[in-house]
């Protein structure tokens, strides 16, 4: 308790005044019904995800820019095989919706790799959009999804 007064007076008395009001201040209440935000009901999921094909674009262009920009690196995705849904919600209704898809991807480098990915509803910038995640496997590169991309999966 000495210390605090000490310290207080090296503050100065402007100081120790603002910190007396600050800690003599009246308990919290709850807010009242007019401080209450209760006309915001929070988000309403309809479950209108777009099928696998709408993210392909979205994967390629990310795919892209990704390992040019990180990874000084030429390659791009140049085509899909075998695209299909693995999961639909697969936890409770009242998550939010995800589609879960998995195929094959053609690298420009000619080997073909596993992508797993994900579109989200509401899951955009700022949740404007469907937001798509995605991870090819073999080329985690900062390991975001590892083991193998398991985390881009259900």
């Amino acid at each position: 308790m000495r210390n605090l007064f000490m310290s207080a007076k090296k503050l100065g008395v402007g100081a120790a005044l603002v910190f007396g009001l600050l800690a003599s201040g009246g308990t919290a209440q709850a807010a009242n019904p007019f401080e209450l935000n209760f006309w915001l009901s929070g988000p309403r999921y309809d479950g209108n995800v777009a099928p696998c094909e709408r993210a392909l674009p979205v994967i390629s262009y990310e795919f892209h820019e990704k390992e040019a920009t990180f990874w000084n690196s030429p390659l791009v995705i140049t085509g899909y095989d075998r695209i299909h849904e693995t999961a639909f919600r697969p936890w409770q209704s009242d998550n939010i919706p995800r589609r879960y898809c998995s195929g094959k991807a053609m690298l420009s480098d000619g080997k073909m790799r596993t992508v797993h990915f994900s579109i989200i509803e509401d899951g955009g910038f700022a949740g404007s959009s469907q937001g798509v995640e995605w991870c090819v496997t073999g080329l985690d590169r900062n390991w975001a999804s590892n083991p193998s991309c398991r985390a881009a999966r259900p």
